[in-house]
């Protein structure tokens, strides 16, 4: 039975924090990279061989079975330690798909001769074919500029914030947390039962997707070196902002080679994708229904 390696979604999920611009992280980036359908072959795959050679019978059938889909959501949950939303499952699921695509169209090719039916190489060869078909459109600056203002989050350099939270312990309701940042802006020290964490050019997308964009809010606008309660999810926390870079805009001739490449890649795979799905117009795809 073939398997995602854990290492290729944990990869996949947005870092921290990087050297690099980042993009906005309010839905899972790896759900929105064209990139990802093929950056998951020779290894990174789902499958359950048996699958294929039961329906063998019937080749322009392809079953999304109830066994598919606990493999992906088992997959899935050790990486992330949670259970796949469905908006996150209906994207797994295409994705095993498109590779069940080229799983098929390898075999009518006979590109599995001399390779031992290898489910991943037989797929990879199939996508080289594609590959070998697919033209990289014409473009120039017009069109590079275009594609570089639809993807700014990716370049431009966000906010990034410089800031201590002082951690209680306990009750951390406003009233509280309040209380407490009184005492320390008053220089009473030797809280017992508080730790301290120092951040350093956290970005903004960052500390919205950890603290949420109340947080965020608020500690825009609060003063430098003063304790400050602030609103973060279900509680409130006691912080002191230390420092704040603001928002600095991307130049686009001073990336425009990292833009091509991107541009590239990006249409390249895109390419793929709409080659894979033109594919699959030639199968009956079902989902097998479990009976309560």
């Amino acid at each position: 039975m073939s398997s995602l390696p854990i290492s290729a979604i944990a990869d996949s999920k947005p870092a921290a924090d990087s050297a690099r611009p980042e993009a906005t992280l309010r839905t899972p980036g790896w759900l929105r990279e064209p990139l990802l359908h093929f950056l998951l072959l020779g290894g990174a795959l789902f499958g359950i061989d048996h699958y294929v050679v039961g329906l063998r019978d019937d080749p322009d059938t392809i079953v999304i079975t109830t066994e598919v889909d606990d493999e992906i959501e088992g997959v899935f949950e050790t990486a992330s330690g949670r259970e796949p939303s469905p908006q996150e499952m209906t994207s797994l699921q295409q994705i095993w798909l498109d590779n069940e695509v080229l799983y098929r169209e390898g075999l009518a090719m006979q590109l599995d001769k001399g390779d031992d039916a290898i489910r991943e190489r037989v797929i990879f060869k199939a996508l080289s074919v594609i590959d070998a078909n697919t033209k990289l459109p014409a473009y120039d600056d017009e069109v590079l500029r275009a594609w570089f203002e639809s993807h700014r989050n990716k370049y431009d350099e966000p906010a990034r914030y410089d800031f201590q939270e002082a951690v209680l312990s306990g009750d951390n309701s406003e009233a509280a947390v309040r209380a407490f940042a009184a005492r320390l802006n008053s220089a009473e020290t030797g809280e017992a039962n508080a730790g301290l964490r120092v951040f350093k050019g956290r970005p903004q997308a960052n500390l919205e997707q950890s603290y949420g964009s109340d947080f965020v809010a608020a500690l825009t606008q609060a003063p430098t070196g003063a304790w400050q309660a602030l609103p973060a999810g279900k509680g409130w926390r006691a912080i002191r902002l230390e420092g704040l870079s603001p928002p600095k805009p991307a130049d686009f001739q001073a990336l425009r080679g990292i833009v091509l490449q991107d541009w590239t890649d990006a249409t390249m795979a895109e390419q793929r994708t709409a080659a894979v799905r033109a594919l699959a117009k030639k199968y009956r795809i079902k989902f097998e229904v479990v009976s309560e």
